[in-house]
Order: structure tokens, then sequence, then C-alpha cells
């Protein structure tokens, strides 16, 4: 029992991180379909910095790269009015190529020696985000403004709000959250994998959704999806077979927007100018 609650943590933390990613952009706006891309990143560049200048300035490199792709995102979507969605799947696309082309080129004997942050730390800004996203979007300045963009933004305008520089603050911080949740996935396994982050995005995303753009809620769906591959793990589908497991996020996601779990309020602004 205590080792399937450890491997429930250690599955759904990475979640967790990400989700709030994907709720710092999409709360404000702009439909994150490239959580999954932005996150491969980080754990490619996590190995790449940490394993030349050690933990603390490889997070710090790792958190401008993915910053600067969620740049790249706030003007695709914001300047030049791209679909949410196809731009996020370019992002997607964008880094799987990247990652497995650089990695090929520079390392083809495998890129591993990471140098990751402390885990402990990682875990407990895990666990104690998904307070803080609350905080900081009901009880701040900032946050009503970051609802405000997502919910209504041509009445955000009327009251003086910038939607398109609340966006672009909000994709900031899906950036750091993205690093984080990389350097965690590479503190557990310190080598780079094409594909290491196996659809986490998605599921992430699907626990956002899922949680009703909540940051609690969805740090609980995540919980929910994080237990689901822990004990997909513990009993290698003995009972159940590995591919219902891994089909769980997607059902339960594709139930939750029909209606039959909860009343989950899409931001009315989501995916609008």
């Amino acid at each position: 029992m205590i080792d399937l609650i450890k491997q429930c943590i250690t599955m759904s933390i990475p979640l967790v991180l990400i989700a709030l990613a994907g709720f710092f952009s999409e709360r404000g706006g702009v439909i994150n379909i490239g959580l999954e891309g932005k996150t491969l990143l980080a754990c490619f560049f996590a190995v790449a910095f940490s394993s030349r200048f050690g933990p603390g300035m490889g997070l710090c490199l790792t958190i401008v790269v993915t910053s600067l792709v969620s740049l790249l995102h706030w003007l695709l979507t914001q300047v030049y009015r791209m679909d949410h969605i196809i731009s996020g799947m370019a992002i997607n696309l964008l880094a799987a190529g990247a990652t497995s082309f650089f990695k090929f080129k520079f390392a083809p004997d495998g890129l591993d020696d990471a140098h990751s942050p402390p885990k402990m730390l990682l875990y407990a800004l895990g666990i104690i985000a998904p307070a803080l996203l609350w905080w900081l979007s009901h009880k701040t300045r900032f946050g009503l403004q970051h609802r405000s963009a997502g919910s209504d933004p041509d009445k955000a305008r009327l009251l003086g709000i910038n939607p398109q520089g609340i966006r672009f603050m909000g994709l900031i911080g899906t950036g750091v959250l993205c690093a984080l949740a990389g350097s965690l996935l590479i503190a557990e396994t310190p080598q780079f994998t094409d594909g290491m982050t196996s659809g986490r995005g998605y599921i992430a995303l699907a626990a956002l959704i899922l949680g009703g753009w909540r940051p609690v809620n969805a740090a609980l769906a995540c919980l929910l999806f994080g237990a689901a591959s822990a004990l997909q793990i513990q009993y290698n589908g003995q009972y159940i077979p590995s591919e219902a497991w891994k089909s769980l996020p997607y059902l339960v996601t594709l139930l939750a927007i029909a209606g039959f779990l909860g009343r989950n309020r899409t931001p009315a602004g989501l995916g609008k100018p």
C-alpha cells in the first residue's frame, strides 16, 4: 500500500504542475493544446543545461526556454490571430521534432547525467501550488483581471484591462510551470528519451477541463488520473487491460464535456481575441 501511495504521488504531481500551467493560459482565454510540447522541451533542456551548468542554473535556463516558447505561442495567438488549437499542435510537433533532432545530432549515445533540483522541493511546490494559484486568482488584482480576460475580453477592455497583456503574463506563468514539471520528470528519470512526456500534457489538460478550470479541482482530477496510472503500474494489467487505464483520462474528459460529470463552465472568452 505504501508503494502504491508513493507511486500515486510520483505520477500525480507532474500532472498537477502541467495542469496549473494550463490554468494560467486557459483561464485567461488562450486554449493551450501545446502543454505537451512545452513540457517535452523542458525535459530536454533540463538535462542539457543541468548536466553542464548545475541544477540551479539549469532550472533557470530551462524556464527561459519554455518562457520563450510561451512568448511564441502568445505572438501566434494574440498578435497574428492564429487558431489556438492549430498553434498549440504546431508547438507539440515542433517540440517532438526538435528534441529528437538535437538528441540525435549532439548526443547520439543518449542524453543523461542530469543534475536536477532536489526532488522534494519540486514535489513540495506541486503540492502547495494549487492553493497558491487559487489565492492568486481570487484574492489579487492580477487574478481578477486574469479571470476577466478569460470570461469576457470585450467587457474587460471597457474596464481598461488589456487582455493581450494579461494573457502574455499568463503564458509566461505557463512556461515557468512547464519547466518545473519537466525538471521533476527528469529528477525521477535523469535521462532524456524521445517522447518521454508520454501524453502527460494532454492528460493534464483533460484534468483541467474536468476540474472546471479551477486550480484545486484540477489538482484533484490529476490525483485521480495519477492513481489510475499507479494502479496500472502496480498490477500491470492483471485485472483490467492497460489500454483501458490509458483511455481513462480521455473518457472522463468526454463525459465532463458532455455534461455527465458535474457542471463545468468553460471560460466564455476562451479562444476569443
